[in-house]
């Protein structure tokens, strides 16, 4: 089947969920168009169901090539590209100095899903770019942004992230990729890089990979990196393209999923070395790969979002087309749809209600990031800066894991037929796994939300957030809705359970202790299905005072319900989880037995 973009279901995350309407009241969008941002996303689901959607088959059988160190991208997959920057799909949220249209990231975030959801290996090219031109917007000096911002912004040319190497994943510092200055300034780069997402690819002109390497003489570790801009062609005075640059694409990775998306082994240096141009300050380059690393965790939550909303859709039509045994108490007649069968409505469920809560969360981080980009208060901006750094881990790792939940599930919706490639469901699936991996592993982010996030402010963020669900759950119990049923009572009790949770953990960090790393993923969990089950019980609260949206709003309420005493219930088990389940981890002795 093909893919429709869930209009509706976005403009209530967006505007209610993640309480877009709010700072838009408060001032935090001064040039907010609430119906163009309508029409933005009303057509950017047409051009993907039209044009991205055909092609997420074509390039899972036939991806991308690799011959005399060229890489050819899938069938249409160029054209489409062209359609897809020509209309300015690139440029919403550039600066406009440099063509950009000056939108806000939540409208891009938006966006974003439904190219993930459309075609997630055609969405991965755009979503470097975005990377890259959030890092030379904030890091690089004038020259580098008069080269390459109105490029990159545009489409034209595409970007890259640089970071891994065979001995240096995860652990960045430990990379070998080497940087030598040039009496002119430059700088020669010599080594390889594995694992580049469009490292190489025919649908631009040019790429523009951001590089971490090593100058001589520099500190060990994270310390002593630095980051580079590195363009596949040289870029003359005059902003056309000049010689062929040492950085090629060796190798391309035969993978599980994404197939249409090249991966790619790049070399540096067998002609001399590769010409780059420094980013930022010498030694300074994990700082401004951050940057960049920080738009695309959120990125990869939105391809979360998008591939559990594809496999849903896919898993709900073959629901209701699948005719299979007979409902309870139905005698005789043709077989019921199988979408009546308990069991497979408890499948669609969670499906729905998992991918609904993720897509809040995600809307909500951006939300937060625009709000610590555009309010007039310098305190609004660190707050919403401090929420964004919060939720970031929350979107990225929550949303992926619960994209390889639903896509599992969506396979065992269409049963013998989900385990055949022909239905297409085992795409998702294959697609969605590489999300909990790169950007980050969810354990990383994890790590991150507990050392990092909680226990930079002595747990500030984590209470504010609290508080502010606090009320939402006030006003569900306020409400009296049945419809509700014991949502308000379920959330609460969530709430309370992150709380000592948080204090919990702040303890142990305080203490150095191995039982907070122990419980980071659990606590993760948590949090994010607290936050997940109040801002989507928000959605259906404030989104029935929308004339255009209020029937679906309360069509809304029975997936609230069901996420709350469904999912959300687990709060406590997962409290325990994090409290009490260290000490197991601990203890386990890991030898290999043979």
């Amino acid at each position: 089947m093909t893919y429709r973009a869930p209009v509706e279901d976005i403009l209530l995350a967006l505007n209610y969920g993640a309480a877009l309407n709010e700072a838009i009241r408060a001032g935090h969008y001064r040039d907010y168009d609430a119906d163009t941002a309508s029409a933005v996303i009303e057509e950017a689901g047409k051009f993907a169901s039209e044009v991205l959607a055909p092609l997420n088959r074509v390039g899972d059988e036939h991806g991308a090539t690799l011959k005399d160190n060229k890489v050819t991208t899938s069938p249409g997959w160029r054209d489409a590209y062209k359609g897809w920057a020509e209309a300015g799909w690139n440029s919403l949220t550039g600066a406009e100095e440099f063509g950009g249209q000056g939108l806000p990231i939540v409208l891009h975030a938006a966006c974003s899903e439904i190219w993930s959801a459309a075609n997630m290996a055609f969405g991965l090219c755009p979503l470097l770019t975005a990377g890259a031109i959030e890092a030379i917007s904030v890091h690089g000096a004038d020259d580098l942004k008069q080269t390459y911002l109105a490029k990159l912004i545009s489409g034209e040319w595409t970007g890259t992230m640089q970071l891994t190497e065979p001995q240096a994943g995860s652990d960045v510092g430990a990379l070998r990729t080497r940087a030598e200055k040039q009496p002119d300034g430059s700088y020669r780069l010599s080594g390889t890089k594995i694992f580049i997402t469009y490292g190489d690819h025919d649908m631009t002109g040019n790429i523009v990979h951001l590089v971490l390497a090593r100058l001589p003489g520099a500190p060990e570790g994270t310390k002593g990196i630095s980051l580079f801009v590195v363009p596949k062609f040289l870029v003359n005075a005059d902003g056309s393209l000049g010689a062929r640059n040492d950085i090629y694409a060796s190798g391309l990775e035969h993978k599980l999923g994404i197939h249409g998306s090249p991966t790619c082994t790049m070399t540096m240096g067998d002609k001399g070395g590769a010409v780059g141009y420094l980013l930022g300050e010498e030694n300074n380059g994990m700082a401004c790969m951050f940057t960049m690393m920080n738009q695309a965790r959120l990125g990869v939550g939105l391809e979360g979002v998008g591939i559990a909303e594809r496999a849903t859709q896919q898993a709900l039509a073959y629901a209701h087309e699948r005719k299979q045994g007979r409902a309870l108490g139905h005698k005789g007649g043709e077989p019921d749809p199988i979408a009546v069968h308990p069991d497979v409505k408890r499948n669609l469920l969670t499906m729905r209600a998992l991918t609904a809560a993720a897509r809040t969360i995600c809307y909500a981080t951006a939300v937060a990031i625009d709000i610590s980009h555009e309010a007039k208060d310098e305190t609004a901006r660190e707050k919403a800066d401090a929420r964004a750094g919060l939720l970031t881990p929350l979107a990225k790792a929550f949303s992926t894991d619960i994209a390889n939940e639903v896509a599992a599930l969506g396979v065992q919706v269409h049963g013998g037929a989900g385990f055949i490639e022909e239905t297409g469901a085992a795409q998702y699936v294959r697609d969605a796994r590489i999300l909990t991996i790169y950007e980050g592993t969810n354990g990383i982010q994890a790590n991150d939300l507990v050392m990092r996030k909680l226990g930079a402010d002595k747990g500030a963020a984590v209470r504010d957030l609290l508080d502010e669900l606090e009320q939402i759950v006030t006003r569900v119990e306020a409400s009296n809705d049945p419809a509700f049923g014991a949502t308000g009572a379920i959330l609460r009790e969530a709430i309370g359970s992150a709380a000592r949770a948080s204090e919990w953990l702040l303890e142990k960090i305080m203490n150095s202790s191995d039982e907070a790393l122990a419980g980071a993923t659990p606590y993760l969990r948590l949090l994010s299905l607290a936050t997940g089950g109040c801002m989507l019980a928000r959605q259906a609260l404030d989104g029935r005072t929308d004339d255009a949206l209020r029937d679906h709003a309360q069509r809304r309420m029975p997936l609230v319900r069901f996420l709350a005493e469904n999912m959300v219930v687990q709060a406590p088990a997962l409290e325990q989880s994090i409290i009490r389940g260290g000490g197991a981890i601990d203890d386990a002795d890991m030898t290999l037995v043979d």
